[in-house]
């Protein structure tokens, strides 16, 4: 990757404010102070952990500033997010703090942008840089993108996903390793806040509502998914079964000859990739789409086949044909995938019952596609609602539901939706927020189940109420259902 900016700005001498510390912030000032800018980084936090991250930025800064490395020092505000530094001429934010924050409400009236770290490493790309295969939706974007990069892997490209996945975007644009493309898992929040940028392909998984606080209305987080489509030059991706994606590509302003694609479940029409007899098939990346249908991979190519992850599969392919990729790697990509923990994970079976994780299921949309994978269920379900509502849920899930046991501190809106919409299925109603909890839960849920049952942890909630995040209420799970299976030896 060449190291030429492409940016459109002098950063010499610019002063520059930074939103927050951590994944994004850090890198972005580190980036900015290394290009002469005059950075100033402000962080709501005021403890132990960001005063430890603010002296060792300042340090760093200094000891480059002192060998004439870079700009000035680096001035770190704590405890005061909200206020515009003086002189201020650009904001770089942290993906997460929101829009209505009086300090973005301060830089808008003095007519001072505001950029996310996605925009900085979009225009601090170099002329060569890798083009970027973009992924969002509300749900299964982590795993998309890490199947879209184990595809490309496979056809021999040098890739990385990256993005909301947890490695910074900055570190990979501006680092020492080159790139063929890129597997970029966005969110909303991220795409808000990234006017310029122009994928090469695009994908919206699907969209439900969730995050809404932030962005204000279901419209205003539609809108921002959708940007991902804007300057597409090959393909926009949409799922055709979830009709609000299709409408985003309608709605996009795209390079000409940008083609949509769209991926279903079933038997894909023209400019589409679906499922036929278990075969993943290409209608789009094909010479004549009207009568050619081209082998991609078998359904059992997937881990797990589960219909959500089936969806996620198809979308991620679509990406890799539109990059040129050939059948045989999108297969052996496939094969060769296996999923984070947490995401629908089979954890063991006993006396005859298996028990799934899917603690990353932490809103109705993830959770209504991991209840549509078992049959029957007993689910246990709770936590943080987010204002979310489960009448939807519940009644969609009514057939398949054995039994249910309720945790957490919004239990009681779904044990009402379950009352109107199921009132046949039992409910344990657990009060227990203490760290024997989760074990408490997987006891009442095998004390339901039947043999060939399936124990289905898919919370439909946040986890912040009871744990540190969904990864340790997954393992909480996990733990109990291991204890639960040496008692039974």
């Amino acid at each position: 990757m060449g190291s030429q900016e492409v940016s459109d700005v002098d950063w010499q001498g610019k002063h520059v404010t930074v939103a927050g510390l951590g994944v994004s912030g850090i890198p972005a000032a580190r980036a900015l102070h290394q290009r002469g800018a005059v950075v100033t980084v402000v962080n709501d936090g005021d403890d132990e952990r960001s005063r430890a991250q603010a002296a060792e930025l300042e340090e760093w800064a200094a000891t480059r500033s002192a060998s004439g490395e870079g700009g000035r020092r680096i001035t770190v505000r704590l405890g005061d997010g909200d206020t515009l530094p003086p002189s201020t001429e650009l904001v770089i934010t942290a993906p997460g703090w929101k829009p209505d924050k009086p300090l973005f409400l301060a830089a808008a009236e003095a007519g001072v942008p505001v950029w996310g770290d996605v925009e900085l490493a979009w225009r601090l790309r170099g002329p060569d840089a890798a083009p970027w295969l973009a992924v969002t939706g509300t749900n299964g974007k982590t795993t998309t993108v890490r199947m879209l990069a184990s595809i490309l892997e496979a056809a021999g490209l040098r890739t990385a996903a990256v993005g909301n996945i947890g490695v910074s975007l900055l570190d990979a644009v501006l680092g020492d390793e080159e790139y063929d493309v890129l597997a970029v898992e966005l969110s909303s929040y991220q795409l808000h806040w990234a006017p310029s940028l122009r994928a090469h392909s695009g994908a919206v998984l699907n969209l439900a509502p969730d995050h809404l606080d932030w962005h204000g209305s279901m419209e205003g987080y539609a809108a921002d998914k959708g940007r991902i489509y804007e300057g597409n030059s090959v393909a926009c991706v949409y799922n055709a079964q979830d009709t609000a994606t299709e409408d985003l590509v309608r709605e996009a302003d795209v390079e000409e000859g940008c083609r949509a694609i769209g991926f279903t479940l079933g038997t894909p029409a023209p400019s589409q990739l679906g499922v036929v007899d278990g075969i993943l098939v290409d209608r789009a990346f094909v010479a004549d789409r009207q009568k050619q249908a081209q082998e991609l991979a078998e359904v059992g190519d997937i881990d797990p086949p589960a219909p959500h992850n089936i969806a996620n599969a198809l979308a991620a392919a679509a990406l890799a044909r539109a990059f040129g990729v050939a059948p045989a790697a999108v297969r052996d990509g496939l094969r060769a995938f296996r999923p984070d923990a947490h995401r629908i994970e089979h954890v063991a079976d006993v006396h005859g019952v298996t028990y799934i994780d899917d603690s990353k299921a932490t809103n109705t949309h993830a959770a209504e596609a991991s209840l549509a994978s078992y049959d029957p269920i007993v689910w246990i379900a709770g936590g943080l609602a987010k204002g979310a509502t489960f009448d939807e849920l519940a009644s969609g899930a009514a057939k398949r539901l054995r039994g249910v046991v309720l945790m957490g501190a919004d239990r009681a809106l779904i044990r009402e939706a379950l009352a109107r919409h199921a009132p046949e299925v039992p409910v344990v109603d657990l009060e227990r927020t203490d760290t024997g909890a989760m074990s408490a839960a997987v006891r009442e849920a095998a004390r339901l189940a039947r043999p060939g049952d399936t124990v289905l942890l898919a919370p439909a909630c946040a986890s912040m109420d009871m744990f540190v995040n969904y990864n340790k209420r997954g393992e909480a799970f996990a733990d109990a259902v291991r204890q639960l299976a040496d008692e039974s030896d």
